[in-house]
C-alpha cells in the first residue's frame, strides 16, 4: 500500500485484482453495497462488466440526431433566406421558394452537422481531452494494460469513506488497495 493521503485530496481508492472474474464479482458486490461512482480497468474485454458497472443510456446518437436536424434546418434556411428575402432572382420562371432545389444542400449540411455533433458530443461526454489522470501517477496502475484488473471507487461517491471503503475493498479479495491522490 502506498502512503496515506489527506482524504480531501483523494481521487479514490484503487483495488487490484488478478483475474477478470474477480474484478467482475467485485464490481457486482460494490454495486450491491451501494457504490455508484465506480471505474473498472482491464487489459481485455470483460463480458458483463459494463452492465455490472451500471452502464448508462447512450447519448451520442441523440446528440448526432440533433446535430443533423440543426444542420438540415440551417442549410435549408440559409438557401431559403438568400433566394426569397435577401437576393430574389427569377430563374426559369420557378417560384422563389423552390424547396426541391434546396434539399441536396440541406442534406449535405445535415450530414456535416451530424458528424461534428457526434465528434464533439463523444469528446465532451468522455471528458476528453484529458491529458493527465490521477491514476497515471501510480506505478502499480501500469499493469492495467498487461495482466492486472483494477476497480476504483471515486471519492465523490456518496457512500465513500476512506476507512470503511478500504476495508470493503479488502474484503472483496483485492491483492492491494491503493490510495489515488487527486
Amino acid at each position: 500500500m502506498n502512503s496515506r493521503v489527506d482524504p480531501a485530496a483523494l481521487y479514490g481508492l484503487l483495488a487490484e485484482f488478478d483475474s477478470a472474474e474477480a474484478l467482475l464479482q467485485a464490481v457486482r458486490r460494490a454495486r450491491e453495497a451501494g457504490f455508484r461512482r465506480l471505474e473498472a480497468y482491464s487489459p481485455l474485454c470483460v463480458d458483463g462488466l459494463d452492465e455490472a458497472l451500471g452502464g448508462t443510456r447512450e447519448y451520442v446518437p441523440l446528440i448526432t440526431l440533433g446535430g443533423g436536424i440543426l444542420g438540415a434546418l440551417a442549410g435549408y434556411f440559409l438557401q431559403w433566406y438568400s433566394a426569397t428575402i435577401n437576393y430574389p432572382i427569377n430563374v426559369g420562371g420557378r417560384p422563389l421558394d423552390s424547396w426541391p432545389s434546396f434539399l441536396p444542400v440541406a442534406f449535405e449540411i445535415a450530414v456535416l452537422g451530424a458528424a461534428f455533433a457526434a465528434l464533439i458530443g463523444m469528446l465532451a461526454l468522455n471528458g476528453l481531452p484529458r491529458l493527465m489522470h490521477p491514476l497515471f501517477e501510480l506505478e502499480e496502475f501500469r499493469r492495467a494494460s498487461s495482466d492486472r484488473f483494477f476497480l476504483c471507487v471515486c471519492s465523490q461517491d456518496v457512500r465513500f469513506d476512506p476507512q470503511s471503503t478500504r476495508g470493503f475493498l479488502g474484503s472483496l479479495g483485492a491483492l492491494a488497495v491503493l490510495e489515488v491522490p487527486e
